[in-house]
């Protein structure tokens, strides 16, 4: 709320608004509550999202609201009844809990007045009153509505240029002075290209629509009338109270006012909002708490939670957050618009030739115009008046005859390339989602494949830039070991394995999780006396309280008489370190938003929680403010070293400080993540005076955040060393194979971490991005000039190296480089030396860390993925928004080898090999039709029959292509994944350039001149009709080109036989059914010509003379200027090399 804004005044709450205060005493649910499982938590899968009050600032309440607890208790009373109570569980007086920065004072944002709104609780008809226009809470994702299905979808289609060069073709061609083809058949080709990708669209939208209608009739449990009753998504609005238990999903947006814990907190997942699964912490105001804590002191388990509905329907999270990943377009679509444009011009050359000669025969032959009959330029049907016959001069004629020649030839362009490059993407995606390679056992997960228009992208990656945590790692993080007071303990061999279990009210509790120990520390810990003991007690102290782990209890399959006890929380790394801390005797049992109970080696205490504050990436330390079963009030912080070394007083313990100092770098030199731990006792004036400041900053309606952590930065200091901790975190299977892999076949390897930099090293030595081999640069930078002049000493040392080596012009190089350098790179004019992935395709292979720190939220996660030309998202156990907006998603880092080295590389070189052959089929057509021309006075006159023509590039040679560009293997995996220096054809661009282009034009212009010319050759002296040799050209045509494909094939099964044989046998039916229809052009004129000697030895004379170049240059190129492809393809059929086709 502003300021500024004036504000109704309060009204008198309503009895319902009364009652709704008193939920969990007084209303009755007419709706059973399906609890499924008890918890310390209330279990929400967050499908909108739940907030806290201080969460939205734009949001103005108005409510009687009667307070249990006064939030303005000052400092100095609360940290007196908190000496008076002691620690005494039945005897602690309930403090407002201190929330961190991001929970209680909410968002920074300053919003604008206009972006406000005025929430009634419980009063959704005056909430949403005029002149308020908050939208009903019905979700809406698809595109189209039966009446806007199809223009919306006619426009979206003709965004692609080359359905809007047809569509001014076929517009043409109903003009009676260009009309090559008939209205129906001119259209035809267009509209069936459009009519498939129509319902294609249709049936996507229909799915979403369905997905729409599910999500809106579910219920949730509103409150109407004094009690709460079921009511459908769809019907909620904004200002009702909503009540969900345990496992249920949001409906929308809520303000959370009550839950059944007596301190008003809940832990949420937003798993379908943001992907993770961790459990994130909100807090109801104490004013919207009415029932008396006293109350409720005795419940445990937390069952249900109240909110008010305050964004609803498209103004929710999920729905402002789901604009969808960006459209991309594959690396070898972009560079086939150069040949497109190519062939316009070629287009544009043949008609303009046509015209122009058109011209230069009409001007010889102006005087026999008149009675030739094809002009007919005089009308003498009535010889009492003679006057021009659809004649407009030679001027109009000639750019008639272009106009005309432009639509005889417009398949040049293929129209049907694009609708087949679809079907073979979706065929290719079918192959690799069954994939056995890319199947997940451990998660049993299937690769997905979520963008279609890429696949081939896959085959010319040049640069990965992968996270490490949770793609190259498992993200399961272990404690390995622990620096107290200048002690190293990390000998764990001998320790236990079992954890260490404790027994509450009879039952015996287990952590879920096992953590070797030190027997010596844990020693020191039991029996241990002096600094060293103190220390080490604080240590694992600090450990167990500075943090936001929930403890779950759930059954032991095991023993059944025993509990575990998992532990769920924001980070991974706070999870190991308290499952550690359980491992040595300090197991944490219960936490509240104002306390945590700890069993210490079988004594139950409580600890109070006075004060927090979150990990946040300025600070990158966490603290917390505890009261001590002795009456004491510490301070316990744990963070990054570089953050921490800076506030420990290094003038107590200088020794226990330069032991610890070494210890960190021992254990970053091991790949093991590391955090510092200290603290100090606070007396009551440094607490009161924290506690106002806090009070103050808390409530700022400006700058909020940077007064907080100025509040945090003042607290923390001057802190006593207690120790540091080292935690591992383990690769995948197979992650160093599949970098060295991925090395060999020329991909440059980027891992990105936020690790220090001998982390990252020896990171980098164990997955083999690193080797000894390689020359290392290391560039850390503090400014512009020092970031500059490290650049130009790497460059030179480069270029020694190379010079240096007489083997290879290639030195292996390894960039290790931080953060503040990249930033000064990328303002510079040295961004090329190092990045020059605007002339390649990169790639980022994004883990979605399911349980993190704010330090990496997920929306970085996925703006990377959708930056990259390929993004890859790897599927964790649970964290799903870096899948969602991927390209594509797998389960296992090292499944990218055979994804890139094999299926890459299939994809490339069939979908270049299609996009080749489209052209070259079609220019071969369009070639045979313009030889003809040049013998019929540039009339456009053709003796293939317009049927033909259309379904030329339709019917008669697209199945082939398709099949073979889907199954087609011109090398097997195993032979793909021996030779991994094989998957740099595509990154060289092999299968598809512009030499292989212009190749292939020229054979269409040889294979074209002897369709033609061998039957006009022969039959140029008989008295054949036109439409006979049409159909001889037709078949020759057809059955060329598909022998053509049938030279190139690699593999041969029943389905690429069928295809290209079925095709051709297809293609003499559709003649002799056309021949067959007496109302069209040249009725029965193949049954004529086909009884002949004479058209079959002309159809083998064609076949042989037209494939002799291509048979020519194929055997010299395998033979004798083979490149990789051929000489593996070669050992790959040799029995000698052992190695079988899969």
């Amino acid at each position: 709320m502003r300021p500024e804004r004036q504000s109704p005044p309060p009204r008198e709450a309503t009895t319902g608004e009364l009652e709704a205060m008193d939920v969990p005493v007084k209303l009755p649910d007419p709706v059973p509550s399906p609890i499924s499982r008890q918890s310390p938590s209330v279990g929400l899968s967050m499908s909108r999202s739940l907030r806290s009050v201080g969460d939205a600032p734009s949001i103005t309440f108005a409510a009687d609201i009667r307070s249990g607890t006064r939030a303005e208790s000052n400092a100095s009373s609360s940290f007196e009844s908190f000496r008076r109570a002691g620690s005494r569980p039945g005897a602690v007086a309930r403090l407002p809990s201190r929330r961190s920065a991001s929970e209680r004072a909410g968002s920074q944002r300053d919003l604008r007045d206009e972006d406000a709104r005025f929430v009634y609780i419980n009063d959704a008809a005056r909430t949403n009153a005029p002149p308020a226009k908050f939208p009903d809470n019905a979700v809406r994702t698809t595109k189209y509505s039966i009446l806007t299905f199809i223009p919306r979808n006619l426009y979206e289609q003709f965004h692609r240029v080359a359905y809007v060069y047809f569509l001014i073709l076929a517009a043409l061609n109903q003009v009676p002075q260009l009309g090559v083809f008939s209205p129906v058949a001119s259209v035809l080709p267009l509209a069936f290209v459009l009519g498939v990708t129509a319902v294609k669209d249709a049936y996507e939208d229909w799915r979403r629509h369905r997905s729409d209608e599910n999500e809106n009739n579910r219920t949730a449990s509103v409150f109407v009338n004094g009690v709460f009753q079921p009511k459908r998504w769809k019907e909620i609005q904004v200002g009702e109270l909503v009540r969900v238990v345990a496992n249920e999903t949001l409906p929308c947006d809520m303000v959370l006012v009550a839950t059944s814990d007596p301190t008003g907190v809940a832990y949420v997942q937003t798993i379908n909002l943001d992907g993770e699964s961790n459990l994130k912490t909100r807090y109801a105001k104490k004013e919207t708490m009415s029932t008396p804590t006293e109350a409720l002191a005795g419940l445990k388990n937390t069952a249900w939670a109240i909110g008010v509905a305050v964004y609803t329907g498209r103004d929710t999270k999920v729905m402002l957050n789901s604009s969808g990943a960006p459209s991309k377009r594959s690396r070898l679509e972009t560079h086939m618009n150069r040949e497109t444009i190519v062939l316009a011009v070629v287009l544009v050359l043949l008609c303009s030739l046509v015209s122009l000669l058109a011209g230069i025969w009409l001007h010889n032959h102006d005087d026999e115009l008149g009675v030739i009959p094809f002009f007919r330029k005089k009308d003498f049907s009535d010889p009492n008046k003679v006057e021009n016959y659809n004649w407009y001069g030679t001027g109009a004629q000639v750019v008639f005859t272009f106009m005309m020649a432009v639509i005889q030839f417009q398949v040049m362009i293929p129209i049907a390339l694009f609708i087949s490059m679809e079907l073979v993407r979706v065929g290719q995606a079918y192959f690799m989602v069954q994939d056995k390679h890319l199947f997940d056992d451990k998660r049993q997960a299937k690769f997905q494949c979520r963008a279609l228009n890429i696949n081939e992208d896959l085959g010319q990656i040049k640069y990965v830039f992968s996270d490490k945590t949770g793609t190259l790692t498992e993200n399961r993080m272990e404690f390995r070991c622990a620096s107290v007071h200048g002690g190293d303990f990390s000998e764990t061999d001998g320790g236990e394995e079992d954890g260490h279990a404790v027994t509450a009210d009879g039952v015996v509790l287990r952590p879920k999780t096992a953590v070797k120990t030190d027997p010596k520390l844990m020693a020191l810990l039991k029996d241990g006396t002096g600094a060293k003991a103190d220390a080490a007690r604080e240590f694992f102290l600090t450990l167990v309280t500075c943090n936001t782990i929930v403890p779950i209890i759930a059954d032991d399959e095991a023993d059944p008489a025993a509990k575990l006890v998992e532990y769920q929380g924001e980070s991974p790394d706070e999870q190991a370190l308290v499952y550690a801390a359980a491992a040595y005797g300090y197991t944490l049992v219960e936490r509240t938003s104002g306390h945590t109970i700890v069993d210490v080696f079988g004594n139950r205490q409580r600890f109070d929680v006075l004060g927090l504050h979150d990990f946040d990436s300025d600070r990158k330390r966490m603290s917390v403010i505890i009261g001590c079963p002795d009456k004491t009030v510490k301070l316990f912080v744990k963070g990054a070293d570089n953050s921490m070394l800076g506030i420990i007083d290094k003038t107590m313990n200088t020794d226990v400080v330069h032991a610890t100092e070494k210890h960190l770098h021992s254990y970053s030199s091991l790949g093991l993540r590391t955090l510092v731990i200290g603290t100090r006792e606070l007396s009551q004036a440094e607490f009161e005076e924290w506690q106002m400041a806090y009070d103050k900053a808390s409530t700022a309606l400006l700058g909020r955040g940077g007064l907080l952590r100025g509040v945090a930065a003042d607290i923390e200091r001057n802190l006593r060393f207690l120790g540091a901790s080292g935690i591992e975190d383990k690769l995948q299977d197979g992650v160093p194979e599949a970098i060295e892999k991925l090395r060999q076949s020329g991909i440059k390897v980027w891992v990105l971490t936020g690790d220090k930099q001998e982390t990252a090293i020896s990171i980098g030595y164990s997955c083999k991005l690193l080797t000894r081999e390689m020359t290392q640069i290391v560039i850390n930078s503090n400014s512009m000039e020092s970031c500059r002049k490290g650049i130009d000493d790497a460059i030179a040392v480069v270029n020694k190296l190379r010079s240096l080596s007489t083997d290879s012009p290639r030195v292996p190089l390894a960039l290790i480089i931080d953060g503040n350098s990249l930033v000064y790179i990328f303002d510079t004019d040295q961004e090329d030396k190092f990045f020059p992935t605007s002339s390649a395709i990169s790639l980022f292979t994004k883990f979605f860390i399911n349980m993190k720190t704010s330090i990496f939220p997920g929306a970085n996660d996925v703006s990377m993925i959708q930056m990259a030309d390929v993004g890859i998202g790897i599927s964790g156990q649970e964290g799903r928004q870096a899948v969602m907006a991927s390209d594509f998603a797998m389960g296992q880092f090292r499944f990218l080898v055979p994804l890139l080295l094999v299926h890459g590389h299939w994809n490339y070189q069939r979908m270049g090999y299609m996009i080749l052959y489209n052209f070259y089929r079609n220019a071969t057509f369009v070639f045979v039709l313009f030889w003809y021309v040049l013998y019929t006075g540039f009339t456009l006159t053709t003796a293939i029959t317009e049927w033909s023509s259309v379904l030329y590039s339709v019917i008669y040679t697209a199945v082939p292509t398709i099949i073979v560009a889907i199954l087609d293997k011109d090398l097997g995996r195993r032979t793909l994944l021996k030779y991994p220096q094989l998957y740099g054809a595509g990154q060289r661009e092999e299968s598809y350039n512009l030499r292989l282009f212009i190749f292939i034009m020229t054979d269409s212009i040889w294979q074209s001149l002897t369709i033609f010319f061998i039957p006009y050759l022969a039959y140029r002296k008989s008295t054949i009709d036109g439409a006979s040799l049409g159909d001889l050209w037709t078949l020759s045509v057809v059955i060329l080109v598909n022998i053509h494909l049938a030279m190139d094939v690699i593999r041969w099964n029943w389905i690429t036989h069928t295809a290209i044989w079925g095709s051709i046998i297809a293609t003499l039916i559709c003649v002799m059914i056309i021949d067959s229809i007496p109302i069209l052009p040249g009725f029965w004129a193949i049954y004529k010509v086909m009884g002949t000697r004479l058209f079959w030895a002309l159809l083998l004379a064609v076949i042989v003379v037209g494939m002799i170049p291509h048979f020519a240059a194929k055997a010299i190129r395998e033979h004798f200027i083979p490149n990789d492809i051929q000489i593996a393809r070669e050992m790959e059929n040799s029995r000698d090399s052992g190695d079988a086709l899969i």
